[in-house]
């Protein structure tokens, strides 16, 4: 017979474990479809694509077919995403990319693929503060007649950004959701205003000509592009906190990945046509990150750009904020499996939010705003150092680090289902992630011979390996870390890419008498 005392003792063991899973899971049944599109698609900022990245790809590489870039990238990404989004069927982790990779190429690519994506989404996070700050700066000058150093509004958003990354995951959305839906109207507005009132080529569709896509400058005009989609790949690390992960992150990855492509293809487009395909390239090289807010003024008015403006910063900050949660989510799951020390692998407070990821992505962004505050603009007394070090030096650094995850993905997708016999049910979806990875290395080739140009460094200067190297350098640590795992702590090595399952077993483990 069981005792009194033994079933207190069974209760208790019980109860101490679910809430030792509790603090290593996120909650779930937290995101719906809208929830999880609207967090992902706020990573992508398409007022700063369409106000910042597309004048700049014109004037610099000077492409006439950017909106057929995007459409080919949206094709090349779509193949990704077949098999992406079908492996988020079977492995649901916040750990997202290192997950699927760990399940497929082992343990160790696993851990060198997470120190990988946990730098890549950290620069790209942090790049942004240095537009923002230096746009928010301009603002004060020109409304308010206020000199305001670029730091300190970028150290405020961080800040503000490392509040609501302890908040709710429901919060963020509603706050990411308005200030998306808001940037993506106004971009409608001018694109309804171009179309309305073409330039003198009239409503020429030009700039969708295969011709136009000739010339040296096409590879890294691609890699300028790509890094508009960056944030649809994010729907598998909210996996966890869905309450039908297998549905809604495929579907939301397809919706995000289509809806880019085809408003951003549109929008490059309107531009061509607001200032006609033989005149956008010099009106860019002209007018750099003023061509959008100078086309609006002459179509929309002062008051529609100046609303432009104040979105164009909101926007940025919609971005920094779903890039914050993403990189608290990948810091947490590493915590988890033990590949960050293991205070990182458990959520605080009653929102159940990644705390501890959330703190360290806010002192690396600080610490990287107080580097540039004190060393990259004084010596120089350049305005616009932060945006032309900070952003472009940390965006191209991120944008790099993801394709090098997407193109590993790809094969790691297409090892996972050979190994699991299902390579003939799943025939076309390799053939799709095969495709997608040949395409992503030659993007990532290009990315990284290109390097100078994107960062607007000489071409003999040093940033040319010494940036790129980051994330070099990053893949060479997690292999090493992964393999010393594999030889000295064997079972935590297993455990990479397992996420909440692996605790699940434990439990298990933990309830048997």
């Amino acid at each position: 017979m069981t005792t009194d005392s033994s079933r207190t003792s069974r209760s208790a063991a019980e109860s101490i474990s679910t809430f030792k899973g509790q603090e290593r899971a996120l909650r779930a049944d937290r995101l719906g479809t809208g929830g999880l599109l609207l967090s992902v698609l706020a990573a992508t900022a398409p007022l700063m694509v369409v106000a910042g990245v597309m004048p700049t790809t014109f004037a610099v590489m000077g492409i006439v077919g950017q909106p057929l870039l995007f459409v080919v990238l949206g094709t090349v990404l779509v193949l990704f995403s077949l098999g992406y989004a079908e492996m988020s069927r079977h492995v649901h982790n916040a750990g997202a990319f290192y997950a699927y990779i760990s399940r497929g190429l082992g343990g160790t690519a696993g851990a060198g693929a997470a120190l990988v994506a946990l730098v890549a989404y950290n620069a790209l996070q942090v790049g942004i503060y240095g537009i923002f700050g230096f746009e928010v700066s301009s603002l004060f000058a020109t409304y308010a007649g206020l000199e305001v150093a670029w730091w300190i509004p970028a150290l405020v958003a961080a800040a503000a950004v490392g509040v609501l990354g302890w908040l709710k995951i429901d919060v963020n959305a509603r706050v990411l959701g308005v200030l998306l839906v808001i940037e993506v109207l106004l971009v409608v507005v001018f694109d309804v205003a171009a179309i309305a009132d073409p330039g003198r080529e009239g409503l020429s569709l030009h700039a969708f000509n295969p011709d136009t896509l000739t010339g040296a400058g096409v590879g890294t005009a691609l890699c300028f592009c790509i890094a508009a989609f960056l944030g649809f790949e994010q729907a598998p690390v909210y996996a966890e906190e869905t309450s039908r992960p297998h549905v809604l992150v495929p579907r939301v990855m397809f919706l995000a990945v289509t809806g880019v492509a085809v408003f951003f293809a549109i929008s490059s487009w309107a531009l061509t046509v607001a200032t006609g395909p033989s005149g956008i390239v010099g009106t860019a090289q002209e007018q750099s990150a003023g061509l959008l807010f100078s086309l609006t003024e002459d179509r929309l008015g002062g008051t529609f750009t100046d609303v432009l403006h104040v979105l164009f910063v909101t926007g940025m900050f919609a971005a920094m904020l779903s890039f914050h949660n993403v990189v608290a989510r990948y810091a947490f799951a590493m915590g988890r499996e033990g590949l960050l020390p293991a205070a990182f692998g458990r959520t605080t407070g009653t929102s159940g939010a990644p705390g501890t990821g959330s703190l360290l992505q806010t002192a690396v962004a600080v610490v990287f705003v107080l580097a540039f505050a004190l060393t990259d603009d004084k010596p120089t007394g350049d305005p616009t150092a932060p945006v032309l070090r900070l952003f472009t030096w940390f965006g191209n650094i991120g944008a790099l680090g993801v394709i090098v995850l997407m193109a590993i993905a790809s094969l790691s997708v297409v090892v996972f289902f050979v190994r699991r016999g299902a390579a003939g049910a799943q025939a076309w979806r390799l053939v799709t992630s095969t495709l997608a990875g040949i395409a992503l290395v030659v993007i990532a080739c290009y990315t990284v011979k290109d390097f100078d140009v994107l960062v607007g460094a000489g071409p003999g200067s040093s940033l040319s390996w010494i940036l790129p190297g980051v994330i070099g350098l990053a893949l060479v640590v997690g292999l090493v870390q992964g393999a010393v795992l594999r030889a000295r702590a064997p079972e935590t090595h297993a455990r990479i890419g397992l996420g909440n399952e692996a605790f699940q077993l434990e439990k298990e483990a933990e309830r048997t008498p």
